[in-house]
């Protein structure tokens, strides 16, 4: 079985991540997805964020057909170690990762989905403060 992992925030799913989510799962027989825990979207983001607590993302993930499970995770260790425990065989991010450290890239090959255009959960939560 192959496994494939990707990881996020997730807190406005929009166009871009079903995509992304959809690509991924293309590329294997599972598909596990990591998100932020509520306290590391608040150390990345701002206090502001995020939106949706790590329950209702979760819940959220867990509804789209192509994502098989969903695990929170605390910071980078407990990232990479997920990579690990679901014995993942790639890790797909989004293109902007591009030339940056990709926790888990050490462990398991990495592909980068090509972001849609103007999809950004920033931009969402940005443009709704206006």
């Amino acid at each position: 079985m192959r496994t494939i992992w990707t990881n996020g925030c997730f807190d406005v799913i929009h166009a871009g991540h079903i995509a992304m989510l959809s690509y991924a799962r293309s590329l294997g027989d599972r598909l596990v997805v990591g998100i932020d825990s509520d306290v590391r979207v608040k150390q990345l983001k701002g206090s502001s964020r995020p939106i949706n607590d790590q329950a209702a993302r979760e819940t959220v993930l867990r509804a789209i057909r192509c994502v098989d499970d969903v695990i929170i995770f605390n910071n980078a260790a407990e990232l990479r170690q997920s990579v690990i425990n679901c014995e993942a065989s790639l890790i797909v991010v989004g293109d902007d990762y591009m030339g940056r450290d990709v926790i888990g890239a050490d462990i398991v090959p990495v592909t980068f989905f090509k972001r849609l255009p103007g999809l950004s959960s920033t931009w969402v939560v940005d443009a709704l403060r206006l």
